[in-house]
């Protein structure tokens, strides 16, 4: 083979290398463009919008009390369990009475001590009041015998006293009720020993009822201008349908060390409930002027902000818009600020859009909106230009 023949062999392969590669080229595929999703839109139109916001709260008696021995000792008897409803004076619990019962002995021997030296000073002072009358004595004398009388007369009185604290005593061994109600707690079990005032039981009074809730600090002030006013709070019992209208009427001075809340009490009167029951409390705040209601599925959470999709109908593609939740009503989100009158927002399919993607307007029947068609032709328009 010669030097020509050889140059011409190459330049032919080169050809068909060359050839080869512009048809692996022109085979090559576009990446396929990125889905033009379907989502429900709503426009913006300034409304006044009055938000009900809930609380959860509990029933609870007006008066509460936590009843205690007046003195110490080991508990023998509980005669009441959690959940028993009691009369005024009823018994509740006993302490062992031994100790009291000596006391109360030791002090009524003590009076008849006491009364024996009174008598014996009386006697002495009558007798000596004689003599110094017949002047057997001076006056020194049926003095001091007047003074001894005195200091007998005292010692009685004073022991009459004791006898009747360790009286007192002996009958607080027993720990009745002040006054008619329900026990809501038992905080002592016999066998316990106990000191002075440790509480035993927890007693609810009959009477008024109060629906007790907490709310944090940015509701503190509407819920102070509604202290007082009847029936501000509306409150529904877990398991009824029953609305009872409330009065807001204590509000703590300071917050729950823990919660941060403030403890709220509402009464409710005598209302048909039961201690211990669940309920909600519902508070109007004030209307708003110019805010917005959207729904629950239109708002989402990003990089710590609430924000939502407007769509721009010159390109049919989204951005998002950072707003401000004033609260909810109902299913509802209440936008304060953030959003323009006539603008369009997304309300479905939020969670799957990115920034710019292109979007078209769902339709119950299925069809699409002539805004998004023609925004489509002129996109698939553009991508058949680019591919040729």
């Amino acid at each position: 083979m010669g030097l020509h023949s050889l140059l011409r062999r190459t330049s032919c392969l080169g050809v068909v290398a060359v050839a080869a590669f512009a048809v692996s080229a022109c085979s090559r595929q576009e990446a396929p463009p990125e889905p033009v999703r379907s989502v429900r839109t709503m426009t913006i139109s300034p409304s006044v919008s009055g938000v009900t916001v809930e609380y959860a709260a509990d029933v609870r008696s007006r008066v509460e009390s936590r009843l205690g021995f007046r003195v110490g000792g080991k508990m023998i008897k509980r005669f009441v369990d959690l959940g028993d409803t009691v009369k005024a004076g009823q018994p509740l619990a006993q302490i062992d009475p031994q100790d009291l019962r000596l006391s109360q002995e030791a002090a009524r021997a003590g009076l008849s001590s006491a009364q024996a030296n009174y008598d014996q000073a009386q006697a002495d002072f009558k007798r000596y009041r004689e003599l110094y009358e017949q002047k057997f004595i001076g006056a020194a004398e049926l003095e001091r015998r007047e003074t001894t009388l005195k200091a007998a007369k005292a010692s009685l009185d004073q022991s009459r006293a004791q006898l009747s604290v360790q009286g007192n005593q002996a009958a607080y061994a027993v720990l009745v009720a002040d006054a008619p109600g329900v026990i809501t707690a038992v905080e002592a079990e016999p066998g316990q020993v106990l000191a002075a005032g440790t509480p035993v039981v927890r007693l609810a009074h009959d009477g008024a009822r109060d629906a007790v809730f907490s709310v944090p600090e940015d509701h503190l002030q509407v819920v102070r201008a509604l202290e007082g006013k009847a029936a501000a709070v509306k409150v529904k019992i877990w398991g009824s349908d029953a609305i009872v209208p409330a009065t807001i009427r204590e509000i703590a001075a300071a917050t729950d060390p823990v919660t941060r809340t403030f403890l709220v009490k509402a009464d409710v009167g005598r209302a048909p409930v039961t201690l211990g029951q669940t309920a909600t409390a519902f508070i109007e705040m004030p209307k708003a002027q110019g805010v917005a209601k959207l729904p629950l599925s239109a708002v989402l959470e990003a990089e710590g902000k609430t924000s939502v999709w407007v769509l721009d109908p010159s390109t049919m593609s989204v951005r998002a818009q950072a707003v401000t939740v004033a609260g909810a009503d109902g299913n509802s989100v209440v936008v304060a600020s953030g959003l323009a009158p006539g603008q369009e927002v997304v309300t479905a399919g939020v969670h799957v859009l990115t920034p710019g993607q292109k979007v078209r307007r769902y339709v119950e029947d299925g069809a699409v909106a002539p805004a998004a068609t023609a925004a489509q032709g002129g996109a698939a328009a553009t991508a058949r230009a680019a591919t040729r």
